[in-house]
């Protein structure tokens, strides 16, 4: 499942997704060259502040290609339905395809997705059952190097101190002030915008609810079972084991939980 790769041909999807790549690159090259390397030169910031940075950027960049490449939980066209989850199982108006409920038809695939989420442009895929954790590694790491890189461009100009060498090259040099005002730029509008959707993402986690059910107000069955969140997020992130839901290098293996907690919508 998490081997599987799932490609959407959406030139949309394509330019958002480009644009989060370019911020990415421009963070992971611009911060270094201008505040980290020259700081950890003169002694200012230790080898762990450096470290830190490029395993958060490489946390992010992994989490956001595995998003894009993942299959969301795309349903098979003769899914094999067993006798005892027939019940469980509706059809699709769209494809005239049967379905797990809480599956959704997204128009931009053209094909059913499994718990689907919504349909995301700035990974240019779904988010589904088989990578929602991975859009909330995602956000959650796009929200630390945010972070990050906030901090380092405030301290390098108020806490740091001045520089006596500059070694850096002569378009760096010339250009500091606006390169660390567009990185400045940039991590705000990330951070502000990845901040939101994070919460909301989590939000639905607690209450077991998915943004299209929360939009199409299918959720307010007061007669559905309730879980404890951490069964929520051990299903979404497929391990109880709590530190394995911030390692994106790894396979996802769903939980097998009772059928009526998984579909009962």
């Amino acid at each position: 499942m998490g081997l599987q790769i799932h490609f959407v041909v959406d030139p949309q999807g394509w330019c958002c997704m480009g644009l989060i790549i370019l911020v990415w690159l421009y963070n992971t090259i611009f911060i270094p060259k201008i505040i980290l390397f020259p700081h950890y030169e003169e002694g200012h910031v230790s080898s762990v502040v450096v470290l830190c940075y490029y395993f958060c950027s490489l946390f992010c960049i992994a989490s956001l290609l595995r998003a894009s490449v993942a299959d969301p939980g795309k349903l098979p066209e003769n899914p094999k339905i067993p006798l005892t989850e027939r019940e469980f199982w509706e059809l699709c108006n769209k494809c005239n395809m049967m379905r797990p409920k809480r599956s959704h038809h997204c128009s931009r695939c053209g094909h059913c997705v499994r718990r689907m989420d919504h349909h995301c442009p700035w990974i240019n895929n779904c988010v589904g059952e088989d990578n929602h954790w991975l859009f909330l590694q995602l956000c959650f790491y796009t929200q630390i190097l945010s972070s990050y890189t906030l901090i380092l461009d405030f301290c390098h100009y108020y806490y740091f101190l001045p520089l006596k060498k500059d070694n850096r090259d002569i378009f760096v040099c010339r250009h500091e002030l606006a390169l660390l005002r567009i990185s400045a730029f940039m991590g705000l509008i990330v951070l502000g915008g990845i901040s939101g959707l994070f919460y909301t993402q989590l939000m639905g986690i607690f209450t077991d609810t998915t943004s299209i059910e929360k939009m199409s107000n299918c959720c307010e069955d007061i007669s559905r079972p309730r879980k404890p969140w951490q069964q929520s997020f051990s299903e979404v992130f497929g391990t109880r084991w709590k530190i394995l839901w911030f390692i994106p290098f790894r396979q996802r293996q769903p939980l097998r939980v009772p059928y009526h907690f998984a579909n009962h919508v």
